[in-house]
């Protein structure tokens, strides 16, 4: 099996880790595993954890990183076949404590979306599927023939910031009392004629939006971000960084957000001494997001939208 995946920042995103020997590192989103690879290249000693909840990607790592997961005594890499909001539980049954360094590159990964299959993509005709997790029961087709139709407005607009979500929403229902929508291209199809004519003439492709939002509200996207952020902080050993790409502003303001909450402290007037319970947990490696150079920008068109930030357990 093959998984081609150009990772967005790559140096951006690990040399800011300070990786160093005997340290324990983390990959929330292992994917095609690029990341992982470059930083491994610096960890002579010491291990990763690699977690995906998408069993393909992990089934092409167990092939990909053979060398690094067979080992005498303690495996370079781990591979741990689960959403990254349960990184507690997993590396507690993994045997492993405090880390120290943890990076996300959120998002759906391009062999995701190039397998037609799994029904992310607009540009491939599949049934709707939109699952990461392929275990789980709740998927795409489910979404767009159960939701209300006031459901299926707010999705569209919350996570997509789509302005015809009423439209669109209006749309679906209509079509799907005739026959359940089964596919993308008949999803496409509806969303098309649910948006001004002159409006599709303009800008990317019409359903880009909707099925972003569509793919956010599948995998709960946002709610097992918060969570897990919430988690890695806590793991972190003094020193410990986490790095995080996003590719959307939504996913932007709950980092910066999460950031923001531990770096920062209200300490009340006249207060002489900041007591232990108070102390900022973080502090901000990067005041503003770094976002990719001219280079990868011409080489890499998925790193146009792509902001990484970085923050220091204190």
């Amino acid at each position: 099996m093959e998984f081609k995946h150009t990772s967005v920042l790559l140096h951006e995103t690990i040399d800011n880790l300070k990786v160093h020997d005997g340290g324990l590192y983390v990959d929330a989103t292992f994917g095609g595993g690029g990341h992982a690879r470059y930083l491994l290249s610096q960890l002579k000693e010491g291990t990763l954890v690699g977690f995906d909840q998408d069993e393909y990607a992990i089934k092409t790592a167990q092939g990909n990183f053979a060398d690094f997961l067979q080992a005498d005594s303690q495996p370079r890499l781990e591979l741990v076949h689960n959403n990254f909001s349960h990184l507690t539980e997993e590396l507690e049954k993994l045997g492993h404590g405090p880390i120290d360094g943890i990076y996300y590159d959120l998002g759906v990964s391009s062999p995701q979306l190039d397998q037609a299959e799994r029904g992310f993509s607009y540009r491939f005709d599949a049934r709707l599927d939109m699952r990461m997790d392929q275990s789980q029961d709740f998927d795409a087709y489910q979404l767009v023939n159960q939701y209300s139709q006031k459901q299926l407005a707010d999705v569209l607009y919350r996570y997509g910031d789509e302005r015809f979500s009423r439209q669109i929403a209006r749309k679906i229902v209509e079509k799907r009392q005739i026959k359940p929508i089964e596919t993308t291209f008949e999803l496409v199809d509806i969303i098309k004629e649910a948006i001004p004519a002159a409006v599709r003439r303009t800008g990317g492709h019409p359903a880009k939006k909707s099925f972003q939002a569509i793919r956010v509200e599948v995998n709960h996207e946002l709610d097992v971000l918060q969570a897990s952020l919430e988690e890695a902080i806590k793991l972190l050993a003094p020193g410990g960084r986490i790095s995080v790409i996003t590719f959307q502003s939504l996913e932007d303001k709950i980092v910066k957000k999460t950031f923001k909450k531990y770096s920062e402290v209200e300490i009340p007037r006249g207060m002489p001494v900041v007591p232990e319970g108070m102390k900022p947990a973080l502090k901000l490696v990067t005041r503003k997001p770094i976002t990719a150079s001219a280079e990868e920008l011409e080489h890499n068109n998925r790193s146009h939208s792509a902001k990484l930030r970085v923050a220091e357990k204190l």
